[in-house]
């Protein structure tokens, strides 16, 4: 009887970084503009689910000017940016191929420290003497896309 070697695990480590290097490759270098197009908001609001959160972003003052990346994805880092922006885009696809796409969309514990961040970020000029252990959105109510003044929309 012959037994067959276990395969190393140093090759199946080596194969699977050279595909996730293809993939970047794919990505950075493959269909024009693809990265760009994944980062516009029309592609965010792709899916069924955000239409109504991209419609009220489409109202809402100043910041329909920016990308929802700008906002929901860590900035100052391409390396974290990219890293977070698939760990995203992966739960997105999970929930929406395995049918639990929530009722609700809600920020989670990291998605909530990443949009403070970069609205203190962006508005650091102004924000001497602002308490910023407070949510931004908690006063800035119309940036939480589905909230307009004091009114809850939904």
């Amino acid at each position: 009887m012959k037994f067959s070697k276990p395969k190393r695990p140093l090759t199946a480590l080596l194969a699977a970084a050279l595909a996730g290097l293809a993939a970047a490759l794919f990505l950075a270098l493959g269909p024009p503009n693809l990265l760009a197009k994944s980062e516009s908001p029309a592609f965010c609001a792709s899916c069924h689910v955000m239409e109504l959160e991209h419609e009220a972003w489409s109202h809402a003052g100043a910041h329909r000017r920016l990308r929802c990346v700008d906002c929901h994805l860590p900035e100052g880092n391409p390396a974290v940016h990219y890293f977070w922006k698939g760990i995203d885009g992966m739960k997105d696809v999970i929930c929406f191929q395995s049918g639990h796409v929530p009722e609700r969309i809600e920020l989670s514990a990291h998605g909530a420290k990443v949009v403070q961040e970069n609205c203190v970020r962006c508005h650091q000029t102004t924000l001497a003497g602002v308490d910023l252990t407070r949510r931004c959105w908690n006063c800035h109510r119309p940036l939480r896309h589905r909230l307009t003044g004091t009114r809850a929309t939904r």
